[in-house]
């Protein structure tokens, strides 16, 4: 070990920090629209935990996705709902379940096709939801006020995710997955349900029967019957110099963050 020189600092190994910065940056360009979503909630989040209860209470109504604001703003409450969470001290939970799913499920699809399976799950079970509310409401067996319920948050997009990385693990773990997901969201449907438990089995369906979207739906058979190769798009799966192997009977009233 040379010794260190009088008025010269010690050299420190940058190059693991190098190499750590490199792969967190691939990572994030890897999936951009995953980050940018979280970027966005990390500051609606920041905005919740600074306003007064008012300012709060004004924000998560205005921004829902409920019968009132649907009626009044159809396309800018579907949107904007799914930036927002109610709880911000949840944040982290959310960054981690976004780099799970969310990530994964980008970086094998491509962004354009991620984006468009979550979407339409966002607002298919945002719409369905809602209506069953207000079938609720006109059968007299929920009060008018939930017209306006707090209904944000971005757990139909999770859903619809969890059920499109099915079909990006192999056999046998692709099996306890499937179970799992549809344990998790099944056993609250079925237990005194909630509007979003209704929700979630719907944008977990829509991500399953996206098969077609994914690289082996997309795949053309050969003339011998095999699996095209030339018809697979390039595996994206993972930034440079990583590991490319994968490894709600009636709704109750109150507010529901999803």
């Amino acid at each position: 070990m040379k010794p260190v020189l009088p008025g010269r600092r010690p050299r420190w190994p940058a190059q693991p920090l190098r190499r750590s910065a490199a792969w967190a940056l691939a990572w994030v360009r890897s999936a951009p629209g995953t980050h940018i979503w979280l970027l966005i909630i990390g500051i609606t989040s920041l905005v919740i935990a600074s306003a007064s209860e008012g300012l709060e209470q004004f924000l998560l109504h205005r921004t829902s996705s409920n019968i009132h604001e649907l009626n009044e703003h159809p396309l800018p409450s579907l949107l904007i709902s799914g930036f927002w969470i109610e709880r911000p001290e949840s944040f982290l939970l959310y960054v981690a379940m976004f780099e799970l799913l969310h990530a994964n499920v980008e970086r094998w699809l491509g962004t354009w096709r991620w984006l468009l399976i979550v979407g339409a799950a966002h607002c298919a079970a945002t719409l369905a939801s809602q209506e069953l509310v207000l079938l609720a409401i006109e059968g007299h067996r929920l009060p008018r006020s939930m017209t306006h319920v707090v209904d944000i948050g971005v757990s139909y997009g999770l859903a619809a995710a969890a059920g499109v990385l099915t079909y990006r693990l192999r056999p046998p773990w692709c099996y306890g997955w499937l179970l799992g997901v549809l344990l998790f969201f099944g056993v609250p449907l079925l237990t005194g349900a909630t509007f979003t438990d209704f929700g979630h089995a719907i944008a977990l369906v829509l991500g399953l029967v996206a098969w077609p979207l994914t690289p082996a739906g997309r795949a053309v058979p050969d003339e011998d019957g095999g699996d095209g190769d030339e018809a697979r798009p390039p595996d994206r799966s993972g930034p440079r110099g990583m590991s490319r192997e994968a490894p709600r009977d009636m709704p109750r009233e109150g507010p529901q963050e999803r």
